[in-house]
């Protein structure tokens, strides 16, 4: 549904047009995204908002900031390492985790089916997923191992996965899926389609950067986005399946 335009814009809307800038000064401010990142990120919120209301938008709200945290956990260690990207996230970053589940919310204002807000948690769900995985993992993962052929892989390798990564993948997907639940009557198919899809997605984005992503196709962006999308498609048809 079109929240902000069918119900008028209100004391609601007002209050989004002023928060949402600055939450993307802060974002900018606390480096979690660059200045290019941050403007797009607040026009992705935007659009979050006026296709879908608050619900997603707080979804991946939610996500920039358990990101922003985990990235910056045991920061000196993987520095040491060079494990650490960039420390602001670009436009790149933005549309690779947040173009996904803007598709999947137009989709579902078009068809109006719980189906479609399934497609909009579960790709955000996979980036939550990813993220926290990737940045825990490598903070307190110990033998990790490449996720196409279980050989031992070294820290942060595209591709690779360790136990910790994936407990961590598996409830950064739940986190996600509980704001999914609100978006549906069928709450519990919901949430578990959302956090098995969040999840799945997780491990399809581990698994585009042992083959695409190391062979030069993609970059982590492109990457991402693949996996969002794939992990939108998974939450739709679970939900299909189980709703």
């Amino acid at each position: 549904m079109l929240v902000m335009v069918s119900q008028g814009i209100g004391m609601e809307g007002l209050l989004a047009i002023i928060v949402i800038p600055f939450l993307g000064y802060l974002a900018y401010k606390v480096k979690a995204l660059d200045k290019k990142g941050s403007l797009i990120a607040i026009l992705l919120g935007y659009a979050i908002i006026i296709l879908g209301g608050y619900l997603p938008f707080l979804a991946l709200l939610t996500f920039l900031i358990a990101g922003t945290l985990a990235t910056r956990i045991k920061w000196n260690e993987k520095n040491a390492l060079g494990l650490n990207e960039d420390v602001y996230r670009s436009v790149g970053n933005v549309l690779g985790n947040g173009l996904a589940p803007l598709l999947f919310l137009i989709l579902e204002v078009l068809a109006e089916k719980d189906w479609g807000w399934a497609g909009v948690f579960s790709a955000i769900a996979t980036a939550n997923a990813d993220t926290l995985a990737s940045e825990i993992g490598k903070a307190f993962g110990k033998n990790p191992i490449m996720i196409t052929t279980f050989r031992r892989a070294k820290v942060g390798e595209s591709g690779a996965v360790s136990l910790v990564g994936e407990i961590v993948a598996l409830l950064g997907a739940l986190m996600i899926g509980i704001f999914a639940m609100f978006s549906s009557y069928n709450k519990f198919e919901m949430l578990l389609s959302v956090t098995i899809a969040g999840f799945l997605g997780s491990n399809i984005d581990s698994l585009v950067g042992a083959t695409l992503e190391r062979r030069g196709y993609l970059d982590n962006n492109g990457t991402n986005f693949v996996a969002t999308l794939l992990g939108g498609v998974i939450g739709i048809l679970m939900f299909l399946i189980v709703g």
